[in-house]
């Protein structure tokens, strides 16, 4: 066999030994990271580590997005000089959840991504398809960017981290602040720590099957 045939093989096996390893998740975990988590408003002062967000974003960067795309850029904001700085950016109530959150992230859109194909879809050169076309390569980012954050979000639940997405707030003065001068858009922000419950409140209602989903 030939270098791609046995690389192929490899995946092939791989991916076999793991569904053999779990089929599919227990009720707790689907617990922790969906059916029974929250969204958290209110923070505790226990830290997050740098070891930690390199967990997280090792897990997060497995996450599928097209073409192996991965134009998501994450800017862990954790000193109160970087707070300060988004802190314009955000709508009023939004501002104590983000000052007194271990970490905020900018989860950006880089808008050039595609300079990065060679290197992360390697067996076909699909950069003629973003080049001078900005609608689509926007459209490619943001899409597949918006995956990248929510990856990000179930990680962290994953390791024993709590999350706060926040998009309330004006791209734009972030973009001609913090990101001005860079290829990066910002997406949505996401507050990082250990949530203090005592600000939460009963969970909201669901759109119920039948209203939501259709069979075609």
């Amino acid at each position: 066999m030939n270098d791609q045939s046995d690389a192929r093989h490899y995946a092939q096996d791989e991916i076999r030994a793991v569904r053999a390893r779990i089929a599919e998740l227990d009720e707790a975990s689907l617990e922790l990271m969906l059916t029974k988590a929250r969204s958290h408003y209110a923070w505790t002062d226990r830290p997050v580590t740098e070891d930690q967000l390199r967990r997280i974003y090792d897990i997060t960067k497995m996450g599928a997005t097209s073409m192996n795309s991965s134009p998501a850029r994450f800017i862990f904001v954790t000193s109160p000089k970087g707070k300060k700085q988004i802190e314009p950016a955000l709508k009023p109530k939004n501002v104590p959840k983000v000052l007194s959150a271990p970490v905020t992230v900018i989860i950006a859109n880089d808008l050039k991504f595609w300079e990065r194909l060679d290197y992360l879809f390697p067996h076909e050169d699909r950069k003629p398809m973003f080049r001078g076309k900005e609608a689509y390569t926007f459209d490619t980012a943001y899409r597949n960017a918006t995956l990248q954050g929510a990856y990000m979000m179930m990680a962290a639940r994953a390791i024993g981290l709590d999350c706060g997405p926040i998009s309330g707030f004006n791209n734009q003065v972030v973009d001609e602040t913090i990101l001005k001068g860079t290829s990066l858009r910002s997406n949505f922000l996401l507050n990082l720590g250990y949530a203090d419950e005592t600000a939460i409140f009963p969970k909201l209602p669901r759109l119920p099957f039948e209203e939501a989903c259709s069979f075609l």
